[in-house]
């Protein structure tokens, strides 16, 4: 279990984070949401220790997360960010091996290949193991990066995945496919932690939401207690209703029309 507790982070004197405060457990899916520059982002960087926050505390499985050696953390949780820089034009097979990193040295086992194998058969690319990363489309490099953290906590017990916006250029069967995923793996005792634009497939997939707005923590619980209304237009500036979903027992948000623009506002 992840716990952050009052967790502020600025940089300079600007605060990104102010007095945040979360528990991911194991067996749940915790989505992040809120407008652009809310602070999801950080919180994730903060979980996956790769920020240091300014105040308050961050624990791993009741230990804090710096006193936890890298090597121990790789093994029990994996981190997919938003940006993917490569430098030389890896096929998405070598790309998946490096989840596998933490596990070999010098040569990976033939249970790594297996993995990485059963990896990309998980998000649909096993047709693809050759290809070279550079030459595939946008939604099928998101998808080689989530193969790539499977890997790396593909037999881990109660281990935790960290989706800073792992639906960036998905098609609608595949981000249903990725979430698909996440789900299977809360099923099998694994925590996920996952930043998320959609509020509707927010809704549909996370056990808990934090909303977040300017840094703060507007409001956290189960979809039906964050997706108000109230809470809607305090982070977003939106008017939305909420229905009820016509299969699912989750609430189902329709934004309302903004009232027109006045043509001199696109004078030039």
């Amino acid at each position: 279990m992840f716990d952050l507790h009052q967790v502020s982070y600025q940089v300079g004197r600007k605060p990104l984070l102010h007095e945040v405060s979360l528990q991911a457990q194991c067996g749940r899916l915790l989505a992040l949401i809120g407008p652009n520059g809310a602070g999801k982002s950080t919180l994730l960087r903060v979980l996956s220790g790769d920020l240091t926050p300014g105040s308050g505390t961050v624990q791993f499985e009741g230990r804090p997360l710096a006193d936890i050696p890298a090597a121990t953390l790789a093994r029990r949780r994996a981190v997919l960010t938003q940006q993917h820089s490569l430098s030389l034009a890896f096929r998405v097979q070598e790309l998946v091996l490096m989840g596998r990193y933490p596990y070999f040295q010098g040569q990976p086992t033939a249970h790594d290949q297996a993995v990485v194998r059963q990896a990309l058969a998980a998000v649909g690319l096993s047709h693809l193991a050759q290809r070279s990363y550079p030459t595939l489309s946008g939604g099928e490099q998101q998808r080689a990066q989530l193969a790539r953290v499977l890997a790396q906590v593909w037999e881990a017990e109660a281990g935790f995945l960290l989706l800073d916006e792992p639906l960036t250029g998905l098609d609608l069967n595949h981000q249903h496919h990725t979430l698909d995923i996440a789900r299977a793996l809360t099923r099998r005792g694994f925590g996920v932690v996952a930043v998320l634009h959609d509020l509707n497939l927010a809704a549909q997939y996370a056990d808990e939401l934090l909303l977040l707005h300017q840094g703060r923590a507007v409001a956290s619980g189960t979809p039906a207690e964050v997706l108000t209304p109230a809470h809607i237009q305090q982070a977003f500036g939106i008017e939305v209703e909420l229905l009820a979903h016509p299969r699912l027992d989750t609430p189902l948000l329709v934004p309302l029309p903004r009232p027109a623009a006045p043509v001199e506002y696109f004078s030039l």
